[in-house]
C-alpha cells in the first residue's frame, strides 16, 4: 500500500515539504509506503479545454502532469500540498491540479483517484490558508475520492522549515492526518479482500441549465 504525496512548492524542501515529511513519516511508521513528488519550479501551462486527454488517456502537453498520472495509477492514496500564494494554491499548482484532474475526468475511467482516500495540506506564513484548503478539496469532491480529516485543518505556519517545525499544533495535525489515511486504507485493502463490491456505477450526465 502506498500513498503519493504532492509538493506544490517551488522550493523543493521548504515548509511545505517539511510538513508532507511529518504525514509521510507517520505513515511509515504505520506501515504504509510513500513517495513525495514535486512538481518543479518550471512554469507549468493550464487547461485549454482542448478534450485530447479523453482521446489519448492523458493530457496533450507531456510534461509533470503525465509523469504524475502514470504514478497515480498504482498509488492507494494521495496527498496534496501546497503553500500559500494570495489566499489561494500557486499558480503551478493550480495549472497542475487543473490539468490532472480534467484529464481523468474526460477520460471518464477514474482509474487513478475513484475511492481512494485523500487529503490537502496547506503551508502559510500567516494567513489565507483556509481558503486554499477549499480549493484543493473542491477537486477531490468531484473525483469520488474520501476526504481523510484530521484533527485540525491541514495547515501549518512559519516562513522556514524550523518555524514549521515549531508549530507544535501543525505539527500534530499532520501526524493525526497520516494516522488517519492509515487506517482507511488498510480498512479498504480489508474491503477489497473481503469481496465488498464496489459501488455501481452510472453513466455521467452532464447539462448546463438551458
Amino acid at each position: 500500500m502506498k500513498v503519493l504525496l504532492v509538493n506544490g512548492s517551488p522550493h523543493v524542501k521548504g515548509c511545505t515539504y517539511t510538513a508532507l515529511c511529518e504525514v509521510a513519516e507517520t505513515l511509515n511508521r504505520e506501515g504504509i509506503e510513500t513517495e513525495l513528488f514535486w512538481i518543479g519550479n518550471k512554469p507549468i501551462g493550464g487547461c485549454i479545454g482542448c478534450r485530447k486527454c479523453a482521446e489519448i488517456g492523458k493530457c496533450v502537453f507531456d510534461d509533470v502532469v503525465n509523469q504524475f498520472r502514470r504514478k497515480a495509477i498504482s498509488a492507494d492514496g494521495f496527498v496534496f500540498g501546497s503553500p500559500v500564494h494570495y489566499a489561494g494554491a500557486t499558480g503551478n499548482m493550480t495549472a497542475f491540479m487543473d490539468r490532472v484532474f480534467y484529464s481523468e475526468l474526460q477520460g471518464n475511467t477514474n482509474k487513478a483517484f475513484y475511492l481512494k482516500p485523500v487529503a490537502a495540506v496547506i503551508s502559510a506564513r500567516r494567513a489565507g490558508t483556509t481558503a486554499t484548503f477549499d480549493q484543493i478539496n473542491k477537486y477531490f469532491a468531484i473525483q469520488e475520492m474520501p476526504i481523510v480529516s484530521s484533527r485540525y485543518w491541514n495547515m501549518v505556519h512559519g516562513t522556514s522549515p524550523d518555524e514549521v517545525r515549531q508549530d507544535a499544533e501543525g505539527m500534530y495535525t499532520m501526524r493525526v492526518l497520516g494516522r488517519n489515511m492509515a487506517y482507511l486504507i488498510r480498512c479498504m485493502d480489508a474491503g477489497r479482500k473481503a469481496n465488498i463490491p464496489m459501488p455501481e456505477r452510472e453513466t455521467p450526465v452532464f447539462t448546463n441549465f438551458i
